[in-house]
């Protein structure tokens, strides 16, 4: 009996590929970055606040606070004064996500804010957990 498991073993084995890929269920989108003169947009930011499950002025108001400028929001695009580069952007909103989307204990983005009096917290809907966090 042992012969024939090793055998059925190896042959599971050699069918097995060499590289497995990895595929991420969520990832956050690229944002799309324009120069205008002084100012930079950011094209695809609805698609981005959609794709976060967050409200665009709140996702408006982290990125304006960190870059430490003034916004527009224009209901498909936020333009913000300055030129900004598509890494630095990027890197705020994985921030961004990982303080306000990303569920501590689960680390799953299936989160919502929640305000209870003057306090707001991470709701995650798939395992329940609730996270304080900073003011929005």
């Amino acid at each position: 009996m042992e012969k024939d498991y090793k055998t059925i073993l190896d042959r599971a084995y050699e069918k097995l590929p060499d590289q497995v890929e990895t595929y991420e269920r969520w990832t956050v989108p690229r944002p799309i970055l324009r120069t205008a003169g002084r100012r930079t947009v950011i094209m695809n930011f609805k698609e981005i606040a959609d794709e976060l499950n967050r409200d665009p002025q709140h996702l408006l108001k982290f990125l304006s606070g960190e870059m430490a400028t003034l916004p527009r929001f224009d209901g498909t695009r936020a333009i913000f004064q300055g030129r900004f580069r598509e890494d630095s952007i990027k890197n705020l909103l994985e921030v961004y996500t990982n303080k306000y989307v990303i569920c501590p204990v689960c680390k799953r983005p299936d989160s919502r804010i929640v305000r209870e009096k003057r306090l707001f917290f991470l709701q995650c809907d798939a395992c329940g957990a609730r996270s304080s966090i900073g003011s929005k």
